[in-house]
């Protein structure tokens, strides 16, 4: 079994590097399936296993990440050089392929977020000061501020460094934090406006489903995902999470039982854990 294992992982490694040096070629699922020498069918179900997505959802990640870093080069490149450099074949496939994966359009993502306008405010949790942002849409940033403020800032303004932010604590943030004094049930009140892969998305979603004061494993995770193999991929869809404590990336523990690494600190994610139990012992 465990050979068998090894040499399915080596051939999804191996499709990898296929992918990563013929992706302006756009290669079909047949051809990949060929070349590491197993069914397209075969090839299809074990490549979601292992990496957590599709062979085509791989493919596309791979073009826009190249489109993105063509769009960067400067004002002269267009969006038609984008979409021909990352081998696509014109400009409504590039638009379709941004909709679909960053939740903006090429134009928009080149422009830095230009027509996006964000509220941002500091705030006090019970963790320590938070930085929490919004678009008319929903939160979109919201993160804990254990350095200086204008720190915290400058990280909410790189990843759109032209959009129209104002210092305001609008009535999307406030029902949002609410979420550190009123009952849990109420986060379906809360509204979110989240930018991500369709994997990080549905690793996102999970979080959300995980009750106050339970904990589930990045294994367990994968399992209600339909994706076993792909607990590599969910550890690195936690990692990314925009929006802390709203999306329960804390109660993602290690398989050993240990509560592990956290993005805001493992001192952090211990108080959050125990935090939350008192609540449930308090509340019986």
């Amino acid at each position: 079994m465990e050979k068998q294992q090894e040499i399915n992982y080596n051939r999804i490694a191996e499709a990898i590097d296929f992918y990563r040096h013929h992706f302006k070629d756009q290669p079909s699922l047949d051809v990949v399936a060929e070349h590491v020498h197993v069914s397209p069918f075969h090839f299809q179900r074990m490549f979601k296993d292992w990496a957590g997505v599709t062979p085509k959802q791989f493919l596309q990640y791979l073009t826009l990440e190249h489109a993105k870093q063509v769009l960067k080069k400067g004002t002269e490149v267009t969006l038609l050089d984008a979409a021909f450099e990352s081998g696509l074949s014109g400009t409504s496939r590039l638009h379709d392929l941004f909709i679909k994966v960053e939740g903006m359009t090429p134009g928009e993502y080149k422009n830095g977020g230009e027509q996006l306008a964000i509220n941002y405010s500091f705030a006090e949790s019970p963790f320590g000061t938070i930085i929490i942002a919004s678009t008319h849409k929903g939160i979109c940033h919201m993160a804990f501020v254990d350095e200086a403020e204008e720190t915290a800032l400058q990280e909410l303004k790189d990843q759109f460094p032209n959009a129209k932010y104002r210092q305001l604590s609008d009535v999307i943030q406030q029902n949002a934090l609410f979420i550190f004094t009123q009952d849990w049930n109420k986060l379906h009140e809360i509204k979110l406006h989240l930018k991500g892969t369709p994997f990080q998305i549905k690793v996102w979603e999970a979080l959300l489903r995980i009750p106050m004061g339970e904990l589930i494993t990045y294994s367990g995770i994968a399992g209600k995902l339909n994706s076993p193999q792909a607990s590599r991929a969910v550890g690195s869809a936690v990692g990314s999470n925009p929006v802390a404590f709203l999306i329960p990336c804390h109660r993602v523990i290690k398989a050993n039982g240990e509560f592990g690494q956290y993005h805001w600190g493992p001192t952090r994610k211990n108080a959050m854990i125990g935090w939350e139990a008192s609540k449930l012992s308090s509340a019986i």
